[in-house]
């Protein structure tokens, strides 16, 4: 039996580790000029990049490579009739399957890890470094296309000369209610501050408009404007897709707590009504902002929930995808690993991938508990233990 469980798993291993090589290479160069494009980012930065983008590659990378190796491993074994040869000594199909699906669950576990490392560091590193470079890719864009803007920053120019910029027009969004902030000079210096996410610009004889109000300037004035885009470092400003599993506990902590005050404002709103005779101020349209706030955060508090379900339910797709994969291998009898894997492939594409996305979006609006991104996981599971038994009987 140890015979047969190390040559199983040399050859899982030699078509795993040379596809998930050549899949992750391929995710990697997709992620890069991804973010080269969004970004404008120069060669240093993407060469900067690599390590923060690589997990996000590897974990879309893995489970699929594992589906494509097991397709292959036992697509060959079952033409070649190995499985046929182990159950006319007397030996069961599953000897063969048992020792990959022990890889699969120590592969899935170091999945679930790549899916927090991904989305945590991976996102806040790639964030680092665009922060870093940011004052390059502006201008560099602005050198280019005499334009650069974000969600909450729009800059246009009429040239560039150097580090100044000619005719700046800058628009900026509070991420408050304070209205737009829009700033005119003859000519601007821009310099940034990765610590704080910040940019300030430095503009000389201008004009300031605050929403209606317009203020004109002779001198030189400074600037400082946060960047939305860059976000903060703590967890409860980030989307909890991109929290680390460390910092869920903090985080639903923090979404309670702010419930808590906004419904202690609607409360506090409504005894002021009540003692001061003023009834027009218990009516709803004067807590909407606070209601506003409350739905807000209790549908944070649902993707809190459901984000780490989620991360453990992909990293176990792997599992899943073995225990189906490898017995209808055995079924097709079937030499070619391309015919072999997408023919595995299809019902997962068809019936895994829909039912997990309706879980999680169920979850995120809260009609279902967390526990229902795991649908897709558990249904592929019980096909693929029928499947199991099937091959096991034949």
């Amino acid at each position: 039996m140890k015979i047969i469980t190390r040559y199983v798993l040399s050859e899982m291993l030699q078509v795993f580790l040379v596809a998930l090589t050549a899949l992750t290479l391929f995710m990697l160069v997709i992620g890069l000029t991804k973010e080269a494009q969004q970004q404008g980012l120069g060669l240093l930065q993407i060469i900067a990049l690599v390590p923060y983008v690589l997990p996000d590659a590897m974990r879309f990378a893995v489970p699929g490579t594992m589906l494509f190796a097991v397709a292959s491993v036992f697509g060959r074994f079952s033409s070649s009739n190995e499985i046929t040869a182990l159950k006319a000594a007397g030996i069961t199909p599953m000897a063969t399957i048992y020792p990959i699906a022990l890889l699969a669950v120590a592969i899935s576990l170091s999945c679930v890890w790549l899916n927090d490392i991904a989305v945590s560091w991976g996102r806040e590193g790639v964030r680092g470094v665009v922060v870093r470079s940011l004052e390059e890719i502006i201008y560099s864009r602005l050198q280019q296309q005499r334009s650069y803007s974000t969600d909450k920053l729009a800059i246009n120019v009429k040239g560039v000369q150097g580090r100044r910029l000619i005719r700046p027009t800058m628009s900026f969004q509070p991420n408050d209610s304070s209205p737009p902030v829009t700033l005119s000079a003859m000519e601007a210096e821009l310099k940034t501050d990765a610590k704080s996410g910040t940019i300030t610009a430095i503009c000389t004889n201008g004009i300031v408009r605050v929403g209606d109000v317009e203020v004109a300037f002779p001198d030189t004035i400074e600037r400082v404007i946060p960047l939305e885009s860059i976000g903060k470092n703590n967890p409860s400003s980030k989307s909890p897709s991109q929290i680390a599993m460390g910092d869920f506990a903090e985080a639903k902590e923090d979404a309670l707590k702010q419930i808590h005050q906004a419904e202690q404002q609607i409360a506090g709103r409504l005894a002021e009504a009540f003692l001061t005779g003023h009834a027009e101020l218990s009516s709803p349209q004067h807590s909407a902002g606070e209601q506003a706030t409350i739905d807000h955060l209790q549908n944070r508090l649902n993707r809190i929930a459901m984000e780490p379900w989620r991360r453990w339910a992909n990293g176990f797709s792997c599992l899943a995808f073995v225990l189906v994969g490898a017995p209808m291998a055995i079924r097709m009898r079937n030499a070619d690993f391309l015919t072999s894997f997408f023919l595995c492939f299809l019902p997962i594409l068809l019936i895994y991938y829909p039912i997990f996305m309706a879980g999680v979006s169920q979850a995120k609006a809260g009609d279902l508990p967390p526990i229902a991104v795991w649908g897709g996981n558990a249904l592929i599971a019980a096909w693929g233990c029928l499947l199991l038994r099937g091959v096991i009987r034949r």
